[in-house]
């Protein structure tokens, strides 16, 4: 793929806008992300100077990672080669009230990011003289919004947003919406843009009205540091507002929620940055003076790229927190969707097809905490793996966070079935766990569909930490299944994108990505969980409601 711009920091595309800009709409930074800066201890670099190691491969990147469940930073070298990890924080509570559902407070939410920052940059003398780009990944679907000075009017909405139902009900009485689907690659969800925006209009209109501008928690980070809320096409591509063919807002769907293009972030062209431009900042980030700042891209599509699983025929399957499949290509978003399915964007010159799951790692913890008490993981891990397949006679519906793929209901809820006076809690974990493979398994089969799928990559913390639970889903989906040995993919994928647009590596489909532990399936086990499948889904058809239309009733059985 030909590089997006030449290499070089001086030929890209930069806003630069001064540190404390007195512009119109950003006359401040937020006082919780200055504090956060001012309270940096200053590095006596002359100390420090012996201790440099020898100048890794230019550029040199340094590339974070906002999630849910927690904050990463890492340092890479002109390859995409890690240099050294610089900081993992464990998510706060307001992350994590993010993460299960409820409103989380944008201010505080960036008092941890600028303290991240501040500890990884403190490193940075010990490992380089300096950083010339800067990029990052934060997770996807969040909305905020601002008033007409830049600061936070609404709290921040999360993708575990449930309270948007009643909208979700409306939007698809009035749209129809596999056509919306198709433009923007995103389903009517409580998760996305459109019915969180309907339902703080009809049922918290002050909110509503008070906020200008809406944005994504990554581009509220930038209007603090920079005052440009400009966003990556990335960010944009999972509101469920962008056209994914043209990378512009959607503007027939703005028209008909009453908004205009001017309410929402421009995005950045290919290739775009920030640098600062006063000399603020380099006093308490020397190691950053000049480095250029990539607008932050979703945290999907980075894990993607960061574990190899960028081009044909290789998907990954992520467990964290909640889960996703994902093939990151580049072709032209397809003209038709299967509705199980979204489709987001890398970049300008790619996609990204898959489906994500509510429920994860989340889930894995939750029934941990509650059922085992004091026992620790791998006594745990070993009593799950004890058990065979599919013999505790549960049914279990995993939607204690709410269900996206494969049906999108906004209203789906948890279910255990079966229960009896002898039912154990491992027989309720591995339950659990079968439960959230068996949706992997029917996802698979609908990205299959879009895309020829021939390896599968896990990732993600949860499924990483567990063998027992990597051997099940080989098993459950009838498929190898091989660990990836990358332990920051997401800040890797955000890494690699930049150096590629900078024209430093000629493709991010062309880097190696060793992988670790490969799981083989017992086809013996595979044939119990398909029964298992079955049973589930009867289940899931008597319990979940989608909330249609008897028209769009129909349309969803045909697909």
């Amino acid at each position: 793929m030909p590089p997006l711009c030449d290499a070089g920091a001086s030929n890209l595309t930069r806003i630069a806008i001064n540190f404390r800009s007195s512009l119109p709409g950003v006359n401040r930074m937020s006082t919780v992300l200055e504090e956060v800066l001012e309270d940096r201890p200053e590095v006596e670099l002359s100390v420090l100077a012996a201790s440099l190691r020898l100048e890794p491969e230019q550029p040199i990147v340094l590339s974070f990672d906002v999630g849910t469940s927690g904050i990463r930073a890492a340092l890479f070298d002109g390859r995409g080669n890690q240099i050294e990890n610089l900081i993992y924080t464990p998510p706060g509570d307001t992350y994590a009230e993010l993460g299960g559902g409820l409103d989380a407070d944008a201010d505080e939410m960036l008092a941890p990011v600028g303290n991240s920052l501040n500890h990884a940059v403190m490193r940075l003398p010990l490992l380089v003289s300096r950083v010339d780009y800067v990029a990052g990944s934060c997770f996807w679907h969040s909305l905020l919004g601002v008033d007409d000075e830049g600061n936070a009017v609404t709290p921040v909405f999360g993708w575990a947003e449930r309270r948007a139902a009643n909208a979700v009900a409306e939007l698809r009485a009035k749209f129809d919406e596999r056509e919306i689907h198709a433009r923007t690659g995103c389903r009517f969800h409580p998760s996305y843009w459109p019915a969180k925006l309907l339902w703080l209009k009809n049922e918290r209109a002050e909110l509503f009205r008070n906020a200008r501008r809406w944005l994504s928690f990554s581009d509220y980070f930038s209007l603090k540091l920079f005052g440009t809320a400009t966003t990556s096409v990335s960010m944009a591509s999972a509101t469920g507002l962008l056209n994914q063919k043209t990378c512009v807002w959607d503007q027939k769907l703005l028209n008909e929620l009453g908004l205009s293009v001017e309410q929402l972030p421009p995005i950045a062209a290919p290739g775009e940055a920030f640098q600062f431009q006063s000399d603020a900042p380099a006093s308490r980030w020397p190691a950053l003076e000049g480095a250029a700042w990539f607008p932050a891209i979703g945290d999907g599509a980075a894990n993607n790229i960061g574990a190899g699983c960028a081009g044909p025929n290789r998907a990954a399957l992520m467990i964290g927190t909640s889960g996703a499949m994902r093939a990151v290509v580049s072709v032209s978003p397809p003209d038709a969707m299967r509705p199980e399915l979204f489709c987001y964007r890398a970049d300008h010159d790619r996609i990204v097809v898959g489906g994500a799951l509510s429920d994860g790692g989340g889930l894995y913890q939750w029934m941990k905490q509650t059922l085992f008490g004091l026992y620790d993981d791998a006594e745990i891990e070993l009593m799950v793996a004890a058990m065979e397949p599919d013999s505790h006679g549960l049914t279990v519906l995993p939607f204690w966070f709410g269900e996206r793929s494969t049906g999108w209901s906004s209203s789906a809820q948890g279910a255990i079935a079966g229960l009896t006076v002898t039912t154990k809690p491992v027989e309720i974990l591995r339950a659990g766990m079968e439960a959230v493979s068996y949706r992997f398994a029917l996802l698979a089969t609908a990205l299959r569909s879009a895309t020829p799928i021939s390896e599968i990559i896990g990732t993600g913390n949860a499924l990483l930490s567990s063998p027992t639970w990597a051997q099940m889903i080989a098993d459950v989906l009838g498929r190898r299944i091989e660990l990836s040995t990358i332990s920051e993919a997401s800040c890797r994928g955000a890494a690699l994108l930049a150096l590629e647009a900078i024209g430093k590596i000629d493709s991010i489909e062309t880097i190696d990505c060793p992988t670790g532990l490969a799981y083989e399936p017992d086809m013996t086990r595979h044939a119990v969980y398909a029964q298992a499948i079955e049973r589930q889904q009867k289940l899931y058809e008597k319990l979940v409601s989608h909330g249609d239309t008897e028209t769009q009733r129909r349309q969803r059985e045909k697909e």
